[in-house]
């Protein structure tokens, strides 16, 4: 078995997989140092936290993760607050940086006896139509190489080969939202024990802990502003504008350790399984960071990848695996709807034509709706926490 990218989804793959004793190497273009630093997501669903303790996986996440169950809107209503724990399904997420996870994941299956190779970019994978496909790819040094396998996983993100390397006439959804945020880590601890959404004129604000000491903000910006545009400075001051701090109290400043430019879109990939190609994480859909998702779905979708391959590989059961893309679309697809519902709750339309004047009314109506509907507080609990 050859997975292609050493992030959660390829890591949980393998994971489960050498537990079972299925021989599987994992091919990552990046070296080890970067892959357990570059800092993503943090937000661990109940569901995917089950997932990883089946497998061993979950030692770190339940000494060092933090659970968490409220989160706050602030809006020109007002602020409210939604304990999404007692709510829905009554599940919360835990706080996790996902770079730590990721960092757990590689050690266990070293530990384990799996076989990252880092530095090893994967460039094409050759007939996923036949009985063993072949990855062509550059080693670590410089030459050319190939690894052959019965099956191959590709969790190497929009951009990797295994998305190069699909047939012609797979269906590719799409959608760009013209939304654009900088997503920021700073050198400071959380200013609120909540998920902060804020809702202003000027744009949408994110406040997310990532640690005591580390905290993600988001700033809605113009489409096309670079990540280094606006001073600390300024970065802190529109965050104490967007979030109210006048009102609610100021923020706790520090260093603005990375930026980034996120821009919000849709895409997923029909269907996941091209032969003996399958794909899980970002390179079968990518979805908006407004719902925390991504990583969560990757969790789940290299579970179910796992127990067809074993099926298939120790008894010959292929029936998990042709039925691997219907089951994990439904999932990406209510991800995806729930998410698009976050966009049109957090995000306004500049100016003051009609159409942008009954959108932000609509809007005004869903926030409303929310803090003080029980049954639409239920039905977002169940949806921002599941999967």
């Amino acid at each position: 078995m050859v997975i292609l990218g050493a992030g959660p989804a390829g890591l949980v793959l393998g994971n489960i997989l050498v537990d079972r004793g299925i021989d599987c190497v994992v091919l990552e273009r990046s070296e080890r140092a970067h892959v357990q630093t570059r800092a993503r997501a943090g937000f661990l669903a109940a569901n995917t936290v089950r997932v990883l303790e089946r497998h061993g996986l979950a030692d770190g996440l339940l000494r060092n993760g933090r659970a968490h169950h409220t989160c706050e809107f602030r809006t020109e209503d007002g602020r409210f607050r939604l304990d999404y724990s007692g709510l829905g399904l009554g599940e919360r997420h835990t706080v996790y940086p996902q770079q730590a996870l990721v960092a757990d994941l590689v050690a266990r299956f070293l530990e384990r006896g799996g076989q990252i190779r880092f530095g090893t970019e994967a460039l094409a994978v050759r007939g996923a139509d036949g009985e063993w496909p072949e990855v062509e790819v550059r080693e670590a040094d410089g030459r050319p190489g190939r690894w052959r396998a019965r099956y191959v996983a590709g969790c190497d993100g929009r951009h990797g080969a295994a998305r190069r390397s699909l047939p012609p006439g797979t269906a590719r959804h799409h959608r760009d939202l013209d939304i654009t945020w900088l997503g920021l880590l700073a050198d400071a601890p959380p200013s609120m024990d909540a998920v902060g959404y804020a809702v202003h004129e000027r744009g949408f604000a994110g406040h997310m802990a990532r640690t005591s000491d580390v905290t993600r903000y988001y700033l809605q910006c113009e489409p096309g502003t670079p990540a280094d545009a606006w001073s600390d400075e300024r970065i802190w001051d529109e965050l104490d504008l967007r979030m109210g701090a006048a009102k609610y109290g100021p923020l706790h400043r520090g260093r603005i350790l990375q930026r980034s430019v996120v821009e919000l879109e849709s895409d997923v990939l029909e269907p996941l399984r091209h032969g003996a190609l399958f794909l899980a994480g970002d390179a079968a859909a990518l979805i908006s960071p407004s719902a925390a998702k991504g990583a969560n779905l990757a969790v789940l979708e290299a579970e179910l990848l796992a127990r067809a391959l074993t099926d298939a590989l120790t008894i010959g059961d292929t029936e998990g695996l042709d039925g691997y893309s219907a089951r994990c679309l439904t999932h990406i697809w209510r991800a995806q709807e729930f998410s698009h519902w976050m966009i049109g709750l957090l995000h306004g339309r500049s100016g003051t034509d009609g159409e942008s004047l009954f959108h932000n009314s609509l809007r005004r109506a869903r926030l409303a709706s929310l803090r003080t509907s029980r049954s639409q507080q239920d039905w977002f609990a169940e949806h921002y926490v599941g999967v």
